[in-house]
Order: structure tokens, then C-alpha cells, then sequence
């Protein structure tokens, strides 16, 4: 069985891709069905937030290209077009890429702290749809232990840092005062919360939030001072938004060129700043054609997060060494796995040959044959079938010169021959 990660990423394709390959939640539970039902997957799990979509799974041999292959099926897509801005990795590989995404050492904002939340919904949801089998359950649990261990012993999550922090940056660049400046927020998500708290904390006091259920927004900017609205509210609060940054899962934009155009006719054309951090997009992207908006999606925000990397460079050196620390400890622990389940394999085996001439020789007793001349032939019969395999192999071996598994079977079984011990 060999571990898998195959997706694609912001460094590896465009939102416009990215949009197309993300699994919304009521896909989820259908595609992780799908997904654990092909033939050459034992385990799966799916993990699809705005910035990645990854697959984790346990695979035959021929396994990957069957999930490529599936890939795109399920989302429309071609095959061709899927490998282009695809990756993969195998077996340590994939262990240490998903460590490395589990501390946010492969995000956008160099270790930024949601996407942890986000792994771990992606296990849960695993479990609850039964993909998960021993390998993988193991492998999640000692990635969340290593992520632990290096936000406990590193800086690399101190000074907050997230795509919703660097949208905020981003908007104090264009806002002298942010104390006037009035927020439209779209979604009630950690991400929209996150966004909520930095522009509070910025100065930003007159906060709206919109959301599909009013309660969702009601909690979130109840907390902050703001108001709430619904999503049917939203032309009426655009009018009056300096700011508008959105992050929904909606599988279609809810700002589109009209609305805002119809909005800034009624603001007598004063500016909009927008951020759109969703995948797929909650804002058209023909709304940045407007003169009168600034319109940037999570690929834009770019320059200041490679402000943000270069002060947790140290911190992410620091968890580098952890993470090739747990993927050794992982590394061994499998090895000593699959050693066990090989031993147990062969003494299964050994013991059902046993079993085979245990029965002859007794039925030979049975039939008042000479108890000695039973026990050799007991001896010699069980010596021959437990030596037969190993034999034929290192014939094969010899033949085909292959001094790597003649050299493993001398160390097996010829040392410590001399042993007398019986």
C-alpha cells in the first residue's frame, strides 16, 4: 500500500482553476463516497479551502492516475488540463507535505493558523464517511501532534497573519482613517470573523454583516458593535460600504457588476475597496472593470503576505526541523507495522503447514503405523514445505543477481547459525 497527496495549489494554479476543483460541502460527503469506492483506494480524504485542494489517500499500485482520472469526472474537467498544475507525493513525501500544511508552512501567509481547523474538519469529515482506515487515522493524529509541538516551541504563530490579516493590511494602504470608513462584511465563517476583529482592531467601528441566516451574522457582528443583514440586503448596505471583503462558499457570485454599478451611481461615485477571498468568487470579476472600485482576490494580497513570510522565516526553519523529526517518527513506526504484520503474516503461514503435518502424522498413528518411522516422516515432510518458498526465491535470486536479497537472507537466516539453542 503506498501513501498518496495529489492536488493542486495557489502556487500551481489560478483561482480560476482553483474555483473549478473545489469541492463545496454539500459535495464533500458525495465525492469522498466516490473517492473510497474506486477500485485501487483503501483510504481517502479530501481537504478544499480557497487556497488548495488536496486528496490523501491509501492506493494500489495503479492508484493515482485512477484518482486524476476520477478527479476530473467529477468536476467536468480535463484529464490533461488537471496534470498541468497538479502534484503528487508518495509515501515520506506526502507525510511531510501534509505536516508542512498542517503548520501553514505551504500557505499563502507563511504559517498561518486556520488551515489547521480546516485539516482537521477534513479528517472529521473523513471519518464520518468512513474513509479512514489505520494508515491514514495514524498518520492525521501524528500530524496533529506535530503541529502542536511546533506551534508550542516556535514563534511561527505569533504576530496574527492570515489572508484575512494581509486583506486588511492591504486596505489600510488605501484608508488614511479607518475610523470613517464604513465595512460591508459577506460571509459569517473564521475567515470573515478574522477579518472582522483586524478591522476592529484597525479603527473600523461601523461594521455590517451579511449572511445567508441572519443568526449566523447576529452572533459575529453582535459581538463587534456591527449590525446584521441578510444576503437579500445586500444592495441597500453597498451603497453605504467603503469596504466590502467577502468569503462564502457560494457555488455562484453574490456581487455581480449591475449591483455595484447601481451602488456607486448612488455613492456619487465615491470609491470601493474590495477583497474577494472566496473560491469559487463571490464578486464578478468584471465589477474591477468599474472606474470607481479596487477589486483584488486572495492571488492580489500576494505582495504583503511576502512581507508577513519574511518575519516568520526563522520560526518556519525552526518547525522545518520538527516536521523532519515526525516524519522519521512516523517513518519508523510504520516500518515497525509493516515488520509486524510480516511476522504475523509468516508464522500464519508456517503454523497452517504445521497444522497440514500434525494432521498426516496423526492419521498415520491412527492407522497403526510405526510411531518412529511417523515422526520422521513428520520432520521431514514439515522441514521440505517450510523450506520450499524461501528456496525457490533465492534460486530466482542467484539467477537473476540479485546480491541485495541474497545478502538480506544470509542475514536472516544463516546468522547466528552456529546458535545451539533449540
Amino acid at each position: 500500500m503506498t501513501l498518496l497527496a495529489l492536488g493542486i495549489n495557489h502556487r500551481t494554479a489560478t483561482v480560476e482553476v482553483r474555483e473549478q476543483v473545489a469541492f463545496t460541502p454539500t459535495q464533500l460527503e458525495a465525492a469522498l463516497g466516490e473517492l473510497r469506492g474506486l477500485p485501487e483506494v483503501r483510504e481517502a480524504a479530501v481537504l478544499s479551502t480557497c487556497n488548495r485542494t488536496e486528496l490523501y489517500c491509501i492506493i494500489d499500485a495503479s492508484g493515482e492516475q485512477a484518482i486524476l482520472h476520477w478527479l476530473g469526472r467529477f468536476h467536468d474537467l480535463q484529464v490533461e488540463d488537471l496534470s498541468r498544475c497538479a502534484y503528487h507525493y508518495l509515501d515520506n513525501d506526502a507525510a511531510r507535505h501534509l505536516m508542512r500544511v498542517a503548520v501553514g508552512l505551504d500557505s499563502m501567509v507563511l504559517g498561518e493558523p486556520q488551515i489547521l481547523g480546516q485539516l482537521k474538519d477534513a479528517y472529521q469529515s473523513a471519518r464520518e464517511a468512513r474513509g479512514l482506515g489505520g494508515e491514514l487515522e495514524r498518520l492525521f493524529q501524528h500530524t496533529f501532534a506535530v503541529a502542536k509541538q511546533v506551534r508550542t516551541e516556535t514563534g511561527i504563530g505569533r504576530n496574527p497573519v492570515s489572508v484575512a490579516y494581509a486583506a486588511v493590511s492591504l486596505a489600510s494602504r488605501i484608508f488614511d482613517d479607518f475610523s470613517r470608513s464604513r465595512a460591508l462584511l459577506i460571509g459569517a465563517g473564521e475567515t470573515i470573523e478574522l477579518v472582522a476583529r483586524h478591522l476592529h482592531d484597525a479603527g473600523v467601528h461601523q461594521l455590517t454583516v451579511a449572511n445567508r441566516t441572519r443568526e449566523r451574522a447576529d452572533r459575529l457582528a453582535g459581538s463587534l458593535g456591527g449590525r446584521a443583514i441578510t444576503l437579500d440586503e445586500i444592495p441597500a448596505a453597498l451603497e453605504h460600504s467603503d469596504i466590502v471583503i467577502s468569503s462564502t462558499a457560494a457555488p455562484l457570485p453574490i456581487l455581480g457588476k449591475g449591483m455595484v454599478e447601481r451602488a456607486l451611481k448612488k455613492r456619487r461615485h465615491r470609491p470601493i475597496f474590495m477583497v474577494d477571498i472566496a473560491v469559487p468568487r463571490d464578486i464578478e470579476p468584471e465589477v474591477g472593470e468599474l472606474g470607481d472600485v479596487f477589486l483584488y482576490t486572495v492571488d492580489d494580497l500576494q505582495e504583503v503576505i511576502e512581507e508577513n513570510r519574511r518575519h516568520r522565516q526563522v520560526a518556519a526553519d525552526q518547525a522545518e526541523s520538527l516536521i523532519e523529526r515526525g516524519v522519521g517518527a512516523w517513518q519508523h513506526e510504520r516500518r515497525i507495522r509493516s515488520g509486524g504484520e510480516l511476522i504475523r503474516d509468516y508464522r500464519t503461514r508456517a503454523e497452517a503447514l504445521r497444522d497440514l503435518s500434525e494432521q498426516q502424522a496423526l492419521a498415520g498413528l491412527a492407522r497403526g503405523e510405526d510411531p518412529e518411522a511417523v515422526v520422521r516422516r513428520l520432520a521431514h515432510q514439515l522441514t521440505n514445505r517450510l523450506l520450499h518458498r524461501p528456496t525457490v526465491a533465492l534460486r530466482q535470486a542467484a539467477s537473476a543477481e540479485r546480491h541485495d536479497l541474497l545478502d538480506a537472507a544470509t542475514a536472516l537466516l544463516l546468522d547466528g547459525s552456529s546458535d545451539k539453542t533449540p
